[in-house]
């Protein structure tokens, strides 16, 4: 069984975007295997957001009919309307969770649509909000190696009591 996995606008946006080619190819690679696992979903709040930006806010814009073209596309995904059921889940995430409304709503879409994982880099990576896991995918692929060094913690306080006294060295 594959797992369903939620791709927030953001991701969207940066798989068009060229003023970040690094962040352009992680979720290029991401929705091509989401494309090809047929696992992704998304929500019509998604999709409005990706129109919104890609064609008025980026610093190189794309061409409407170019935009309309990748929301064709999306469509395919079955995105998820915001609707009262949606709305009703929000509110109840926003309660329990105390993120923001938008926020609230896109978790919501997830969960609807029994999503396991989502993709974003607005919540915290590694967060379990709902039971929908929370993975940005800029930094999910960061190994940090284990430190090689030993800290030493020295206070900035003198010792109590009295000094001790240095044995003579010969």
């Amino acid at each position: 069984m594959t797992v369903q996995c939620f791709v927030d606008a953001n991701i969207l946006i940066y798989h068009v975007d060229h003023s970040d080619p690094v962040k352009q190819e992680l979720a290029s690679v991401l929705i091509r295997r989401l494309w090809s696992e047929q696992s992704a979903r998304t929500s019509i709040q998604a999709l409005n957001e990706f129109y919104t930006v890609v064609t008025r806010k980026l610093s190189h814009l794309v061409a409407p009919d170019m935009a309309w073209a990748h929301i064709e596309d999306l469509l395919q995904w079955d995105p998820q309307p915001v609707d009262a059921s949606v709305v009703r889940e929000a509110r109840a995430i926003e309660l329990r969770y105390k993120i923001g409304w938008w926020d609230c709503l896109i978790v919501a879409a997830a969960r609807v649509q029994h999503c396991s994982v989502m993709y974003t880099e607005d919540l915290q990576h590694g967060a379990i909000i709902g039971g929908v896991k929370v993975v940005n995918p800029f930094i999910s692929q960061v190994q940090e190696e284990p430190a090689s060094y030993v800290v030493q913690l020295i206070s900035p306080h003198r010792p109590r009591g009295r000094p001790r006294k240095q044995a003579a060295t010969a």
